[in-house]
């Protein structure tokens, strides 16, 4: 807690113990002349937020140079969407809005891809995702007669979304997806313990570019399993985050310096600011730093393994 309590004080405003000079968050190149910026905002941040603060945070972020925004209707049941649609208004037309559902039938994806549109205050998507696919199962579930895809290549017909993408949980179903269905990307937790102690994203990364996919990264900042389901710090992280601002930052600069389009932080607002200073400030990671993260990774649970 002391240390959340530091970062909630130094972070808040705008000088903070990991001030060194940023510059706004650079762009990269999700899909032709598609560009956006390589920390993107995850709705879960403005869960818990008063509107006005909400639309604060968003504001931040767009003045830094976000221009990416992710969501899903499983966050904190329907929050995050109904927070960060009137927080996003002012700055749409100039945003990348994504969004996810877990649903597996045509009709179900529907239903959610219809009730989050109307929640976000958009006509469309920039990005729409199967969320958290899990298994092969579950790829065979959304690619058969009446599954998601469906809903999802219709809704593209209709204008309603632009690209189609997939949230990814296990390497052998992600995998399975891209052979079969044309992803336009696909989002996959990547940090440097899940590399070197989970063999979890290489694999991935690997049949992404093999088949011209973009690639987002999820937790950067993870490290690993909280030692309980009840802790009195990062409550919006299911895993335990990486606070310390020295390796949070490494852990940014390791995941950034894979070749990705973009990464989105923890949902807590203090780690969202520190991961955008970290790439306000962003240089590829050297050799011999990636080698001293895998030595601090030796050991340590992974969230997921290959």
């Amino acid at each position: 807690m002391k240390r959340r309590a530091f970062l909630q004080s130094t972070l808040a405003g705008s000088a903070a113990a990991l001030a060194a000079p940023t510059q706004g968050i650079p762009k990269r190149t999700y899909k032709g002349d598609v560009k956006v910026s390589m920390i993107a905002f995850g709705g879960i941040v403005v869960v818990g937020l008063e509107q006005k603060d909400a639309g604060r945070a968003v504001a931040e972020a767009f003045d830094r140079g976000v221009n990416y925004f992710d969501v899903a209707p499983s966050y904190f049941n329907g929050e995050a969407e109904m927070k960060l649609g009137p927080a996003l208004a002012p700055y749409r037309a100039k945003s990348f809005l994504a969004c996810k559902t877990t649903e597996r039938g045509a009709a179900g994806a529907r239903k959610e891809l219809e009730q989050s549109l109307g929640r976000l205050q958009t006509d469309h998507f920039d990005l729409y995702q199967f969320h958290a696919v899990s298994s092969v199962a579950e790829v065979d579930q959304i690619l058969a007669a009446g599954g998601a895809a469906e809903t999802f290549v219709k809704a593209r017909e209709e204008g309603k979304v632009r690209f189609l993408g997939a949230s990814v949980h296990n390497a052998e179903a992600a995998i399975a997806l891209m052979d079969r269905f044309p992803l336009d990307s696909v989002m996959l937790p990547l940090n440097f313990v899940l590399v070197h102690e989970g063999n979890f994203g290489p694999q991935i990364l690997a049949k992404a570019k093999e088949k011209g996919v973009a690639r987002i990264a999820l937790k950067s900042m993870a490290h690993t399993t909280w030692p309980s389901r009840e802790h009195d710090t990062w409550r919006k992280c299911w895993y335990q985050p990486i606070d310390d601002p020295e390796l949070a930052e490494k852990a940014v600069r390791f995941t950034l310096s894979e070749d990705i389009t973009a990464a989105i932080p923890p949902g807590e607002i203090e780690l969202f600011r520190m991961a955008l200073n970290f790439a306000g400030r962003f240089r590829p990671l050297e050799p011999k730093e990636r080698e001293e993260l895998f030595a601090k990774a030796r050991g340590v649970t992974p969230l997921f393994h290959a």
